[in-house]
């Protein structure tokens, strides 16, 4: 692409950032009813023993459900150490406690949080720090990580890694890909982006009108969490209503992001989630992103493209480089995701962003 090109292409994406932020957010249904509830005794749970014997082709099964009807699920007996998730755990509320919890009361305090009296939109109830693992790690330069949280945390990235590439091949055979489909979709020139974005989320005054964390999807590949299992907050949407995901002891819960949606051609659809701060509990959420490479080009996979308009070039995604994606999405992570994948198509086509923005 020509530099010029590029130039109004940023240009008119950018545009269309500026208006589709100006646009109301998507209406969020509040409370449980009983199908809710019946909902989250639902919840698909996982057991990776299962693979090894006579229930495999019961528990592909299982996740290929998932994958189809929750972009959510949660797994036990995953092969990371349970003694190792205790001491994740112990360290990342230690740490919280001894670095981070002040200095939340303090941005509490200057933005007058805890006296509001209308929903917040523009800020989330949570104390975050994030962690690079792939291509090249920054634990390292982390202020106030003591050495022994960061060799624990490199221990468990390592763990990590191999499990988001476990399930991986494991969606690869469910959707009749090869082994290696997603990897190597996701490898571009260096190799996978891989991070962990540590959060905290303390009790909240005003549960109602603060979110520990807005409603989105995430944009990247598959996401797994290694979430408290004693305070919740953490709910999808499904069927127009919102569903707790039950916390779980040393689970991991799995979600699939927006590269996941476009290489399978919506078959696997990235799902709506949120985070409801609570008056009571610090909830800790250990969320680690296997996303695709910077310039890696992402785009459905030939074999999922099933009509012959697809073929013909009217696919139903765009085809895109995921930093480019992501440079989009960082101006619209709170809005609902057809229109990111919509701007994206426009960008493939050379169409002008802003037709699309005033439509």
């Amino acid at each position: 692409m020509h530099k010029t090109s590029q130039g109004k292409q940023a240009s008119a994406l950018s545009s269309f950032c500026v208006r589709e932020k100006e646009r109301e957010q998507p209406k969020e249904k509040q409370g449980f009813t009983s199908a809710s509830r019946e909902k989250m005794e639902n919840f698909p749970v996982i057991n990776m023993e299962n693979l090894n014997g006579e229930q495999r082709a019961i528990t592909m099964d299982k996740i290929k459900d998932a994958c189809e009807n929750w972009g959510f699920f949660e797994l036990v007996n995953h092969g990371i150490p349970p003694e190792l998730m205790d001491t994740v755990e112990r360290m990342t509320k230690g740490h919280y406690k001894k670095c981070m919890e002040q200095r939340f009361k303090e941005l509490v305090a200057s933005k007058g949080l805890e006296y509001v009296e209308t929903e917040v939109h523009d800020l989330d109830w949570e104390s975050t720090f994030h962690l690079k693992h792939l291509p090249v790690s920054n634990i390292s330069q982390i202020p106030d990580l003591d050495d022994d949280y960061r060799k624990v945390m490199k221990e468990f990235a390592v763990k990590l890694e191999k499990l988001a590439e476990e399930l991986m091949d494991l969606l690869c055979e469910n959707l009749g890909l090869e082994k290696d489909y997603l990897k190597k979709a996701f490898h571009g020139s260096n190799g996978p982006n891989f991070g962990t974005k540590v959060s905290n989320y303390p009790p909240c005054p005003k549960p109602d009108l603060i979110k520990g964390l807005r409603a989105h999807t995430d944009a990247g590949g598959i996401v797994l969490l290694f979430q408290d299992d004693k305070v919740s907050g953490l709910q999808l949407l499904k069927d127009g209503q919102w569903v707790n995901v039950p916390p779980m002891h040393h689970s991991i819960v799995v979600n699939l992001g927006d590269q996941i949606e476009v290489i399978t051609n919506g078959k696997y659809k990235s799902v709506l989630h949120r985070v409801v701060a609570q008056t009571d509990g610090n909830r800790m959420s250990i969320a680690s992103f296997y996303n695709p490479g910077s310039d890696a080009v992402i785009y459905p996979a030939p074999a999922l493209v099933e009509s012959k308009a697809e073929e013909a070039g009217e696919a139903a995604y765009p085809k895109f480089a995921f930093e480019d994606y992501m440079k989009l999405y960082a101006a619209l992570k709170f809005q609902a995701k057809e229109p990111r994948f919509q701007a994206m198509k426009a960008m493939e086509s050379g169409l002008n962003l802003e037709s699309i923005a005033t439509a």
